[in-house]
């Protein structure tokens, strides 16, 4: 999911730099994402696992383009390294698009953070929005598609719920298992959230666009890090995201949001591509413990995006400032697309 909206704001750049854009997404990824960007005149799936060596068929991909645009990955050797499959994508496009690299020199022009939205269809966005209801809304996830250690506990889901402000709660997530990623949240503790006094909306399962809907219809989208969050704010939904896991936030788009990091000397966290360090079954950025450090931090992050009080580059500014304090001070270990940090971390 992340990396089909980061595929779609790379796209989206261009687009508004003049060029006329077609996209190529892995086929687990949701495709039918581009579908609600009307300016992506085609989106191509490419049947291909990224830890298989083997070269991916590219038969149906026309040929002749004015220029083909790499993803930043294939320049990252850690990348190529941890996934042979990645390798093997990066060089058959190679050989595929061997006549259409384009005029020598030739620099593609972009736009660099500009806001991408998603347009949903209206009938599902007005079901959404009779769904949720007037008042306050949240839509929560309880995990990525990670391993399970890398998210809250049920506990410390039912204690975060207990501690937010009034509000309808919007569940959301994918227990179903298939080529595409799926919520690491157990069938029985989901069923012990749907059971939750705030008698939460559950939108588990049903198809992407209706969820998608749901979360725009929400006045915030409240989960650990997970690649939905960056749908979340490609809809216009502020994201609170319970940073910790392996990866910060690296992508903004000009929504306003929360990333509640904790204290990285007490809770490590932001492996990245190192596997996160695991304590009797949890990591411990997410232990339950951590959460109960956090516990009014993050009810006050919610209050705040509900109340709407929040502006964007405040919310960076702060962010970052977070972020770096987190890394020891090391400015050289934060990153986001399109360097955004780099007017707030020196």
């Amino acid at each position: 999911m992340g990396h089909a909206i980061e595929a779609l704001h790379y796209a989206h750049g261009h687009h508004l730099g003049g060029l006329e854009m077609s996209v190529a997404l892995n086929a687990a990824t949701p495709v039918e994402l581009a579908g609600f960007c009307p300016w992506v005149r085609e989106a191509y799936a490419v049947e291909h696992d990224l830890f298989d060596p083997a070269p991916p068929r590219l038969g149906h991909i026309p040929r002749e383009w004015d220029r083909v645009l790499d993803d930043a990955r294939r320049h990252q050797p850690i990348q190529l390294e941890l996934f042979p499959g990645l390798r093997a994508y990066y060089e058959a496009c190679d050989a595929h698009f061997a006549a259409a690299r384009g005029a020598a020199g030739f620099t593609p022009p972009y736009r660099a953070h500009q806001p991408l939205r998603l347009a949903l269809p209206e009938p599902l966005r007005e079901a959404a929005r009779e769904r949720v209801g007037a008042g306050p809304a949240i839509a929560v996830m309880p995990a990525g598609s990670s391993e399970r250690a890398l998210y809250p506990s049920l506990g410390a889901w039912e204690r975060i719920l207990d501690a937010l402000p009034d509000a309808r709660i919007v569940l959301i997530g994918r227990l179903g298992r298939d080529e595409r990623t799926s919520t690491a949240f157990g069938a029985d503790e989901l069923a012990a959230l749907r059971a939750h006094r705030t008698a939460p909306l559950d939108g588990f399962d049903l198809p992407l666009p209706e969820q998608l809907a749901l979360v725009e219809a929400c006045d915030v989208f409240l989960a650990p890090h997970t690649g939905f969050g960056l749908a979340a704010l490609a809809v216009g939904t502020p994201w609170l995201a319970l940073s910790g896991g392996r990866w910060f936030e690296y992508w903004f788009n000009h929504v306003p949001f929360r990333s509640v990091i904790p204290d990285a000397e007490r809770f490590p966290c932001f492996s990245q591509f190192e596997p996160a360090a695991v304590v009797d079954g949890r990591t411990p950025s997410m232990s339950d413990e951590r959460f109960a450090a956090d516990l009014d931090r993050i009810a006050a992050a919610a209050e705040e995006l509900l109340a709407g009080t929040l502006g964007y580059d405040r919310a960076l500014r702060e962010y970052f400032a977070d972020l770096l304090a987190a890394h020891g001070g090391d400015a050289s270990a934060i990153w986001s697309i399109d360097a955004v940090h780099a007017d707030h971390v020196s």
